[in-house]
């Protein structure tokens, strides 16, 4: 089995896109009007419009209803990625700190409200955790 994706679904598609393209870099691609996703090497970022939850099961998902999970990105410069984020993101958890485990994490919120993590492994078990 390969974990390949994780899907947001928001009420508000072209906003969260435009922010997951500007906090990454990533360019989306989109299948639909109502679907897009942002591809790397790691995994895939997938975000649904509130119009394709009823393929699955009508109202199984509500978008900016996420209290639990935590999308997290590596990145080679945590404090870059701030740099670059601190006049465009309204909602900063946490700047740059670095963590008891050996990340140097970056926490904010995206427009709707979900955790993102960014991250650069700073000590040597970090770093040897995340080698490729």
């Amino acid at each position: 089995m390969d974990f390949v994706s994780l899907r947001i679904i928001t009420g508000d598609i072209a906003c969260l896109v435009d922010f997951y393209e500007r906090a990454t870099g990533v360019r989306a691609h989109w299948s639909t009007e109502d679907f897009a996703e942002l591809r790397t090497a790691g995994g895939t970022l997938a975000i649904g419009s509130t119009r394709t939850v009823a393929l699955f099961a009508p109202g199984c998902a509500r978008p900016a209803d996420n209290n639990t999970v935590i999308i997290e990105f590596l990145v080679s410069d945590v404090d870059g990625v701030y740099r670059n984020l601190v006049d465009f993101v309204a909602d900063f958890v946490t700047v740059p700190t670095t963590m008891p485990w050996g990340n140097r994490s970056l926490l904010l919120r995206d427009p709707d409200g979900n955790l993102v993590n960014f991250f650069t492994p700073v000590t040597p078990a970090a770093i040897e955790k995340f080698a490729r």
